[in-house]
């Protein structure tokens, strides 16, 4: 078959499908995005947003969106924060939001404010508390506004692919095209039907999390909490509860779960005598940790997580995901449009499979801190004193807030391989302004470095600008997804590693 209805088609209409759709759309390519749901899930999910992710949706326009987002989230926290209050005292404001570890809480007085990993990130800094729900929103509106196609209500029920593209047969009618990617989950259809491999480790907790109507909550802590039945965590909104029970997995994780299993969760875990009189939505999970061996096999790939499961244990997951669509987004449209350099596809599984590798063992090791054993909780005494130090806190905020993310690419400016900076330039726009349309980003002051950029029209923007924050570096290339590519200072310009890095990641000119 040699027609198609679209360049890539994408299985799955969550955060991750929708903002792989975006960038395929600043791409120039065509996309249509397959979800089963009819609507969003209103199912309680991740609640937070880390740094990579706030700044791949700032350098794409998408801040205003998300500061209103996370000022409404801020707003329920502080009235959470009210009803605990005594009645007539002082209501105090809510702690800088610094996470935790294996519910081991992380104090934001801590962090030590001059190192370099926490700071430069621009808006990224300040704005974290966005939900699952919101972001699939203003995704879905991003996408429609670029012209991707995101057809409701539509389940991927097979596929067959073949040397020049992919059929994906559907609960509807078929779709024809030259890529599929599955973005469809944890129990990702698309995974199995392709055949990749997904080894990992088995289960060993229940868990829920759910936002309910209960009596007794002022008898609940704050946060997380460990007790000798197992882990607890109350907040940061009204009614919100998550549960850590071990000793086996829940026996039907698609039954629905009622007021009854969730307060005997409550009370298993936090010892006290809540009623949950209502709920409003609830979800069980495990900490099953798999990994797909590769996220790509021939024409179809993975992103999300079709290719990685996990506890959600921090909200690493939905960050990773985000993280997994910028970076395949540009390299497949540049694949389609056929000016991609050989092997670039590739770089997809050896630039995120690291990453996803490392959340999995970051969610592995809470669990095992978790534990209510002697030993385990011996151990995450230990732990405590640790995260308790300046030093402690702070390695585990930059861990958590993914500031740590970077590729290895070739280059020797310690800027290269890294998210890029968010430099003021001197008109006054900012390094996030210039990536709003998805291209590849030349900038400073040289003509000389201008020059090796002729001849790639629309895959390269050129900005021929200065960095007064910076006055020491001389230029900067920026991959579409925001990674710098290439990197020099004003007394040493290395032009050679720049003729290197252009064709690399751009092609031929």
């Amino acid at each position: 078959m040699s027609s198609y209805d679209v360049d890539v088609v994408v299985a799955g209409g969550g955060p991750v499908g929708l903002m792989l759709a975006c960038e395929l759309r600043l791409g120039g390519v065509s996309v249509v995005v397959l979800e089963r749901l009819a609507e969003v899930d209103p199912t309680i999910k991740a609640g937070a947003l880390n740094t990579p992710s706030v700044e791949a949706l700032y350098r794409r326009g998408m801040l205003p969106a998300l500061r209103e987002a996370h000022e409404r989230n801020m707003e329920a926290v502080t009235g959470f924060a009210r009803q605990r209050a005594p009645e007539g005292g002082p209501v105090q404001p809510p702690p800088r939001f610094a996470g935790h570890f294996a519910a081991i809480m992380l104090s934001a007085d801590r962090l030590d404010a001059s190192d370099p990993g926490l700071t430069g990130h621009g808006p990224a800094d300040l704005i974290g508390l966005v939900s699952q729900q919101q972001l699939e929103v203003l995704l879905a509106e991003r996408a429609a506004e670029l012209g991707a196609e995101v057809r409701r209500g539509v389940e991927v029920t097979g596929f067959a692919a073949d040397a020049d593209g992919v059929t994906v047969t559907t609960t509807r009618e078929p779709v024809r095209g030259r890529w599929l990617v599955g973005c469809d989950g944890g129990r990702s259809t698309v995974r199995k039907l392709a055949g990749f491999d997904f080894p990992g480790t088995e289960p060993e907790i229940s868990a829920h999390q759910a936002l309910v109507e209960m009596e007794g909550a002022e008898s609940l802590g704050r946060g997380w909490h460990a007790t000798p039945t197992g882990v607890y965590a109350h907040g940061p909104v009204p009614g919100r509860i998550l549960t850590v029970e071990f000793g086996g997995t829940p026996a039907d994780r698609d039954a629905p779960v009622t007021a009854d299993e969730l307060q005997a969760s409550i009370r298993n875990v936090s010892g006290t005598d809540v009623v949950v009189t209502g709920v409003k939505t609830a979800t069980r999970f495990t900490d099953n940790a798999r990994q797909a061996t590769t996220y790509r096999l021939g024409r179809v790939l993975l992103a999300g997580d079709a290719a990685h499961v996990h506890s959600p244990f921090g909200g690493q997951g939905l960050n990773l995901g985000l993280g997994d669509a910028m970076n395949l987004g540009w390299k497949l449209a540049a694949t389609v449009r056929g000016w991609a350099p050989e092997g670039l596809l590739d770089t997809y599984t050896a630039e995120r499979h690291p990453i996803g590798a490392w959340v999995l063992d970051w969610t592995r090791a809470q669990v095992a801190l978790m534990r209510p054993d002697p030993r385990a909780r011996a151990l995450r005494q230990v732990m405590t004193e640790l995260i308790d130090t300046v030093t402690g806190t702070t390695y585990f905020a930059k861990k958590i807030s993914g500031v740590w993310q970077r590729y290895d690419m070739d280059g020797g400016h310690p800027l290269v391989g890294g998210s890029a900076p968010d430099l003021e330039l001197a008109d006054g726009s900012r390094l996030a302004d210039q990536l709003h349309d998805g291209r590849a980003l030349l900038i400073g002051p040289d003509d000389e470095p201008h020059a090796l950029a002729g001849g790639y029209g629309e895959r390269l923007k050129v900005v021929p600008a200065s960095f007064p924050e910076r006055p020491e570096l001389a230029g900067l290339l920026v991959r579409p997804d925001g990674f710098v590519a290439w990197a020099a200072d004003a007394d040493q310009v290395d032009l050679g590693a720049l003729k290197q890095a252009l064709p690399a990641w751009l092609g031929t000119p």
